[in-house]
């Protein structure tokens, strides 16, 4: 039988296969001329069972339809036979002959032609975000949707995970139905109100206003505040009468904060504001709370190389400087004698009401040690204390807390040429020393460590007369001769001229630090403690009065030569 011949009274019996399939579309196309229905349309139906997880719905079809009861909201449940319902026709029959029915397509059909009528009219919608997706978020309006990052906040947000489960109202600002994209914008409704709040806002901008707003910014200079739909600039100059290192000590982002308005440039839109011009400036009567001299109680906030800072009250701080925290002068740094958050005593030394500056002093507190300094240690008396420091010119001693004295280099021996202090003394050795000199006004004491033994100078012309023959030892060349040392430290000059009996025009070759040599004592100048010697003399047996006058300060011409 040919399909045109296809007679739809034969029996089933009688057919082929694919007169049999042809029979199918024929009835499947008449039963969809009967009902007027056509598949991808939403139909009504009418429950016929509920049972074992499924939904049977008569649709007015010869088959019945079956439906997963997860497809239905928590809304529509429990569902009860005879209850009409909205589903979506996908096929008349399948190959099993029945009818394929979706609940879940005819919701997301409605939904989707209420969010069209929604993005037409540019309704606002509310949505719950669900997940972060790339470069967004996704969220549930009924469908999902996607909000983009740049389309959450007025300003970027760093933290999108923080956001899922939160609510917003948004506007559909894109969509795609082939693909079924929706595409969201929260700052869209943010800028309406921004826009609005800043109407309200430059109404009430003027100079000397408490606005209130919130911390936007944060930077090294100050914190930027949205006073809504306009921002403003809160420098840490204007943020305490006090002390602030860094803005982010007082201030979080997202703090409301009320401040008042310095200066307002309507042209450029730009706001200075303030904090601290809230409350009365604490220096306003600071001369009459904190006069020079006042003994003050306070709380050390900020250290310094050079000083550590006090505050006296909120708002009002001074300065300790190093040199003022102890009466001893060798305070290294001032966090060897205070931390921060230590109350300390200390007495008002200046005060600078314009430039708000008080200068302190913790020393002043207790006695100055300087003030009977002569009486404690009169010159030529003996005091004992310990080396504290050495300098390439003397050594710095001890005598009590507060109390340096100065033993010089060159009053540290008689009769030994010293090149350093080191060469007698080290750091912590207990000494004594006759008191020299006193300068009360700049603190300064003379010490000196030969002076606790009489000038053995003055005997030098008896023990060592013109012409004695002494043994010694070469310690330095120079260019002008050598010198020897001999008995106990004492130096005697070699002059060039007295090296040989032979004429010498470089000491080097002659003679050389360590040589042993013996020569004749030619000249004492006791004044300036000279001794002159001469090899020469000692060779030919010359007597003092048969040498020409040797110059015995030459030495300091020709300091740096050596062998």
């Amino acid at each position: 039988m040919s399909n045109t011949d296809f007679d739809l009274d034969e029996t089933v019996e009688e057919m082929t296969e694919e007169d049999k399939q042809i029979r199918a579309e024929m009835e499947a196309y008449l039963e969809k001329s009967m009902t007027g229905f056509r598949e991808g349309e939403i139909i009504n139906g009418r429950v016929l069972n509920v049972g074992n997880g499924m939904v049977t719905v008569d649709v007015g079809f010869k088959s019945e339809g079956v439906i997963n009861l997860n497809e239905f909201p928590e809304s529509e449940k429990p569902l009860n036979v005879g209850d009409e319902v909205e589903v979506y026709l996908e096929r008349v029959e399948d190959q099993d002959g029945i009818v394929v029915l979706s609940k879940e397509k005819a919701n997301k059909i409605k939904i989707w032609e209420k969010l069209v009528k929604a993005f037409e009219a540019e309704e606002i919608i509310e949505g719950t975000v669900v997940a972060k997706a790339k470069g967004g978020l996704t969220v549930d309006i009924g469908l999902k949707a996607f909000l983009p990052g740049s389309q959450i906040d007025l300003r970027p947000v760093r933290n999108l995970e923080k956001l899922i489960g939160e609510k917003f109202k948004m506007k559909i600002i894109k969509m795609n139905k082939k693909r079924g994209n929706i595409v969201l914008s929260r700052r869209v409704l943010l800028e309406e109100e921004r826009k609005h709040a800043r109407a309200d806002t430059l109404q009430k901008m003027e100079e000397g206003n408490q606005v209130d707003g919130i911390v936007k910014n944060i930077t090294d200079y100050g914190v930027f505040i949205d006073l809504g739909g306009i921002d403003g600039l809160l420098h840490i100059t204007d943020m305490s009468w006090g002390r602030v290192n860094h803005p982010s000590e007082m201030f979080s982002i997202g703090d409301k904060v009320t401040v008042m308005v310095l200066k307002y440039d309507k042209e450029k839109e730009r706001v200075s504001l303030g904090l601290k011009q809230i409350t009365p400036d604490p220096w306003v009567d600071v001369d009459q709370k904190y006069p020079v001299n006042t003994r003050i109680n306070g709380k050390v906030v900020s250290i310094t190389d050079y000083g550590a800072f006090v505050e006296l009250e909120k708002g009002i701080e001074g300065l300790v400087h190093v040199s003022e925290m102890s009466w001893s002068r060798h305070v290294k740094h001032p966090s060897k004698m205070v931390s921060i958050g230590d109350g300390v005593e200390a007495v008002v030394l200046t005060l600078d009401k314009e430039k708000k500056r008080i200068s302190l002093g913790m020393k002043q507190t207790e006695p100055n040690p300087w003030e009977s300094i002569e009486e404690k240690y009169p010159i030529g008396s003996t005091a004992e204390g310990i080396v504290r420091n050495l300098t390439e010119f003397g050594a710095f001693v001890e005598l009590e807390d507060g109390v340096d004295g100065l033993i010089h280099i060159s009053d540290m021996s008689w009769n030994k040429k010293i090149k350093h202090p080191s060469e007698l003394l080290k750091k912590k050795d207990k000494v004594q020393a006759v008191v020299l000199n006193i300068d009360k006004d700049n603190c300064r004491i003379s010490l000196g460590m030969k002076q606790l033994e009489a000038d053995p100078w003055d005997d030098i012309p008896e023990q060592y007369p013109l012409g004695k023959e002494i043994a010694g030892t070469i310690v330095k060349v120079t260019g002008f001769g050598a010198f020897a040392e001999f008995d106990d430290g004492l130096e005697g000059l070699i002059h060039v001229s007295q090296l040989s009996s032979k004429k010498v025009t470089h000491p080097e070759k002659v003679v050389k630090v360590g040589d042993e040599i013996k020569a004749k004592v030619i000249k004492v100048d006791t004044a300036n403690k000279k001794i002159g010697l001469s090899i020469k003399a000692y060779e030919e047996n010359l007597d003092p009065s048969e040498i020409e006058d040797v110059q015995l300060d030459d030495e300091s011409k020709d300091e740096g030569e050596s062998s």
